[in-house]
């Protein structure tokens, strides 16, 4: 799916970069501010998103999660990854990058202004975060056809709770990153490009909204998944 630089622009949370610089809700004073949006801007000048994604059947036994499509089915052992995807017949597996271009900035900024580094790795954060924001409300809405309306679990990646990161492995080997967005997996398990992200999606015919601004929009105190 094309999601342009301006929808990126448009969708990123600048409290978001806030708090990833350690701020928390406060505000930046004005000359860190200015920083930011100057970052900011020349990253979304040159990084080039791309994504790719695979929807599969979901059934879940115990802790194990078992996608079926196209006759071939992976299974993934987490329980909190069981728990996310509980009420879920279908998943999206994703993989979505800014771009190399986005590292070379990134590289730039540690040789030439450590502050703005420090601004860059944050900016990319909240870019990749809106990026995938986008995309996955677009597999929503192209699934929610004929009446029938879909809503988004929150998205959910190996290294979260007790989903090993080892599964990487397996979805960049189901998705075929490296053939189709040209990311790559390291024996290390780190991504490069490093502003990328792979993801379940669960989507559900029961209504949810802790996708949107996450946990902020969600009245449900008790989820394990809460981020306080």
């Amino acid at each position: 799916m094309e999601i342009i630089r301006n929808d990126v622009k448009n969708r990123v949370n600048l409290r978001e970069i806030n708090r990833y610089l350690g701020y928390g809700a406060k505000a930046p004073d004005d000359s860190i501010g200015q920083m930011i949006t100057e970052v900011l801007d020349e990253l979304l000048c040159v990084v080039t998103p791309r994504n790719l994604y695979k929807l599969y059947n979901s059934s879940i036994v115990g802790k194990q999660v078992m996608l079926e499509a196209s006759g071939s089915t992976i299974i993934f052992e987490s329980q909190n990854l069981a728990d996310n995807l509980s009420q879920c017949s279908k998943v999206a597996l994703i993989a979505a990058t800014l771009g190399l271009e986005a590292d070379k900035l990134l590289q730039k900024y540690e040789i030439l202004n450590m502050t703005k580094a420090a601004i860059a790795q944050a900016c990319g954060a909240a870019c990749i975060e809106a990026y995938c924001n986008i995309l996955q409300e677009q597999i929503c809405a192209s699934l929610s056809e004929n009446g029938r309306k879909l809503y988004l679990r929150p998205r959910f990646s190996p290294g979260y709770g007790d989903l090993p990161l080892q599964y990487q492995r397996t979805i960049f080997q189901a998705l075929d990153c490296t053939k189709h967005i040209g990311l790559t997996l390291t024996d290390s398990l780190l991504m490069y490009p490093t502003k990328s992200v792979t993801a379940f999606i669960g989507l559900t015919a029961n209504p949810q909204s802790c996708h949107i601004d996450k946990c902020a929009q969600c009245d449900n105190t008790e989820c394990e998944f809460r981020e306080l």
